[in-house]
């Protein structure tokens, strides 16, 4: 009967006639344009994925026959670039919908406990020198260590209760607070932030304040839109410019700091999981989080293998909520003098 069948344990029927087998699936089997076009990525990326995570997702289990990492990871790929759980990329590896959803948590975890190995700011003098020489060739802003925002990932509602999810347009969501370098890698990714909270006081509250109150770099800034008060650390734009040298200062901030929402576009565009184009991500805030941090990670780990989006075409996002930004004058009279500063030094 269909209905008994419908209800057996996905590797009952995963061995059966009819059914590819996990250790019949083989990358080598199967072309790069193929895994691309499945999986969102090649066949030399995702051995290297393998060879990273493969220690990690091969824990103990009871199962006589237990999911190997390389089909772990397809599955992960295939969730994270398409969205959905389709029972034809289960299909492709032999495995059920219930073991793709499996597989999503094994690798996303194992990604998160990776996540500071590939997302953080420069050490060395010399990576922190390239950084803002980096920044400087974008537009003449000087001093750049990276560019921040915050952008919203559509989540499931928690439940009926908590409305501190509900972004400005009604929509359940993440903030999630983020830093780039001028090639677009994530240099900072906080993602659990509720969607109620503006931008301004998730920064308030973020981690990367504190990094940067508490070991404040004393040879630049990163650059931030109006939504974020000015600080010592941070460079925000001028509220209603009024010389040249003011005009010209905005509109270097403005091509610098385009380069986050960029950034934004190429995360959504490869991981179309974020995009809000196959629904709300269907997990708590908290697997949510992982599930976009992992996406982060992923993300950084194509820049370094060559892999840039950039030139990919813009795909359908979640809409993000408008700020109402108030304007207000920095109570930071340091932070007014540096910017005063650098306008005189560098656009006047």
């Amino acid at each position: 009967m269909a209905v008994p069948i419908a209800v057996l344990d996905c590797d009952l029927l995963l061995y059966g006639r009819g059914h590819r087998t996990l250790d019949r699936f083989k990358l080598e089997d199967v072309t790069d344009e193929y895994l691309v076009s499945t999986y969102g990525f090649p066949r030399q990326f995702i051995y290297y994925l393998v060879d990273l995570l493969g220690a990690t997702l091969s824990r103990p289990t009871q199962r006589s026959r237990a999911i190997s990492p390389e089909t772990q990871i397809l599955a992960a790929l295939g969730f994270y670039t398409s969205g959905s759980f389709q029972t034809r990329m289960g299909d492709a590896i032999g495995i059920s919908q219930a073991s793709m959803s499996r597989c999503v948590a094994n690798v996303t975890e194992a990604l998160v406990e990776r996540a500071s190995q590939f997302i953080h700011f420069p050490e060395d003098e010399a990576t922190v020198q390239t950084l803002k020489d980096d920044f400087y060739g974008l537009a003449g802003m000087p001093g750049v260590l990276g560019v921040v925002d915050c952008t919203h990932v559509a989540i499931k509602a928690p439940n009926a209760e908590d409305l501190s999810y509900v972004n400005r347009k009604g929509l359940h969501s993440l903030n999630c607070l983020m830093v780039c370098d001028a090639r677009g890698v994530l240099l900072s990714a906080e993602t659990h932030w509720p969607g109620s909270l503006p931008d301004c006081t998730v920064l308030e509250q973020a981690a990367l304040t504190s990094q940067f109150e508490t070991e404040l770099r004393k040879d630049g800034w990163l650059l931030g839109d109006s939504s974020f008060l000015l600080r010592t650390w941070l460079m925000t734009p001028l509220h209603i410019p009024e010389t040249p040298a003011e005009y010209r200062y905005n509109m270097a901030h403005s091509a610098t700091h385009n380069i986050i929402e960029r950034t934004f576009r190429t995360i959504r565009s490869r991981f179309r999981c974020l995009d809000g184009s196959k629904g709300t991500l269907q997990y708590s805030p908290e697997k949510s989080s992982h599930i976009i941090l992992a996406c982060c990670v992923l993300h950084n780990i194509s820049l370094e293998h060559g892999l840039d989006v950039w030139s990919s075409p813009a795909t359908g996002h979640m809409e993000q909520p408008e700020e109402e930004y108030e304007q207000m004058e920095s109570v930071d009279s340091e932070a007014c003098r540096i910017r005063q500063e650098l306008l005189l030094t560098h656009f006047s």
